[in-house]
Parts: structure tokens; sequence; C-alpha cells
């Protein structure tokens, strides 16, 4: 068996607040360790590293991990906060990855990783930061964290019109319509079975609690891009940052924030927009192995 067909499932129970939360890995390969980790949005699991894991597993051995209160499995009430977030971090590199290789993390994923490097500086050696982000949706387009924000929480956290209001917010074509927007770059890429896991994903019991928290920038690592900024160029370890053209354009303007820092370098890719490591496994595995064999 090769080292890329070496896989294995499996479910993790973290304690958080008095209560044991389930989160899905996915390890593939043998060899030095990588940790994967996706983003954080309402369609988001570790499934859509699928593709850059098999990559990598030809010569690492990778865990691919979700994010509590996001992910694949049923998702309690948690309230997820950044804190919580980047102490789940610190709780994978003590007790499921210890010392990794590298840690190779997208969109609010990379985010939070940094957060827990602004307390843990030493905690990696290297980082691949796929569209990393620090700034939920709404406050992206707003310029800032709106009162209305709280408000439009409480009602997504309602037992009954909760449950309303966030079935309409995932229908097919919304789903489709938004990743078409900010996701994806390809048309019709994300149709058919796809959009159909895509769905299931946001469906998951409990999922608007996490996914409107992610959307209201509740769960966002950092309040400024100096502090984003900052907690990476606080950190010993050499960073690769991922970006692409298609990205959007606030976001995109982030992300090119940490490429002046030192030891920090940027693959700009010619495909994809903020999940190209999902849309473009190839491109993004490319940019890794050419980045680290230089």
């Amino acid at each position: 068996m090769s080292n890329a067909e070496h896989q294995s499932e499996q479910i993790l129970h973290w304690e958080w607040g008095g209560r044991s939360v389930e989160v899905g890995v996915t390890r593939r390969g043998e060899g030095p360790q990588v940790l994967l980790l996706p983003a954080l949005s309402t369609i988001s699991t570790r499934h859509e590293m699928d593709g850059l894991q098999e990559k990598l597993a030809a010569r690492f051995a990778t865990i691919s991990v979700d994010w509590p209160g996001y992910g694949d499995r049923p998702r309690p009430f948690l309230e997820p906060n950044p804190k919580m977030l980047a102490d789940f971090v610190g709780w994978l590199l003590d007790e499921v990855v210890f010392l990794p290789e590298m840690i190779v993390a997208a969109g609010h994923g990379a985010g939070t990783v940094l957060r827990h490097l602004q307390a843990h500086p030493e905690a990696a050696d290297r980082l691949v930061l796929i569209a990393p982000t620090w700034r939920g949706p709404l406050p992206t387009m707003t310029g800032e964290r709106k009162p209305w924000f709280g408000h439009l929480r409480s009602w997504f956290d309602r037992p009954v019109a909760g449950a309303v209001l966030y079935r309409l917010n995932v229908s097919r074509w919304f789903i489709r319509r938004m990743a078409g927007e900010h996701v994806y770059e390809t048309p019709n890429w994300l149709s058919g079975e796809r959009l159909a896991a895509k769905q299931r994903v946001a469906r998951t019991p409990g999922a608007r609690h996490g996914s409107i928290r992610f959307v209201t920038g509740e769960v966002d690592p950092f309040e400024t891009r100096e502090a984003f900024v900052a907690a990476l160029e606080k950190s010993s370890a050499r960073a690769l940052v991922v970006i692409t053209e298609s990205m959007p354009p606030r976001s995109r303007a982030e992300m090119k924030a940490l490429s002046p820092l030192a030891d920090v370098d940027t693959a700009s890719l010619p495909h994809g927009r903020l999940s190209v490591h999902e849309e473009h496994p190839d491109d993004v595995a490319h940019a890794i192995f050419d980045w680290l064999d230089r």
C-alpha cells in the first residue's frame, strides 16, 4: 500500500466547558506529520482538504481535522469564539499532532492558527496559509462590526424561528450563488453531488449556531489587520501564503499585507478563489512542494 493509499477516518473527543465535543479526523499517508485545518464557514469541513491531502500524503503523514462547532458531526450549542478555537489548536498540537513538520490551514482556520501563535510563537516551524482571513463576511462588507450583528445571532439561535430563518439561507440556490461569487471560480463547479454534499454540511444538526457566528464575525481571530500581521511577524515559523488573482479584492488585500514580512513567501496562483485548495488542489500542492524543496 502506498503512502497516499494509507487512510483512516476517526472521531476525536475534545472537552470544552464541561462538554465532550466530537470532531472528525481523516488520516492519510506515512512519514513526518502534517496538520491540515479547513476554513471556518457554513459549508466547510475537513473534506475540502481531500484533494490536497491526497497529494501531500505522498510524502507525509497527514492529519486533517474539523473545527469544533463546524464540520460534519452533530454540533452542540457551544457559542464558538476565537479563544475557544485557538485553545483547540493548542490541544491538537499537545495531544494529537505533536511537533508537526508543517501546518496547512485555510481561511479563518489560518487566522485562528495565527491567533494561537500570538501566544505561542514557537509552536510551529512551517506554515502554509491558504487564503488566510481574519474578518468574517458581514464585517468585511460593512467595514466594521455593527450592533445589529448581535441581534441577528440571537434570532438564528432561537429554536423554531432561528431554524426556519437559517433554512432559508442554506437553500441550494443560495449556497450556489454565494459560493459562486466568492469561493469557487469555475462556473458550475459547485453542482450535482458536490452541491448536495455542501447542503448536507450546512444542515448538520446545530450548524446554524457556528454558521451565524462566522458570518457576523463573532469567531474572527483578530480585530485589526495590524494584529493579524503582528501575530505572524512574532512567530518563529517560515510561512507560505497562497493567494490568487481572482480572490475577492478586500480579502486579498488583507492577505497581501502578510507578504512583506521576513520569512514569508507568497505563491500567487493563476486560478481559484477562497477555496483554491479544494477547486485546484494540484496547483496548491505544487506550490507547497516547490516551496519546501527550495
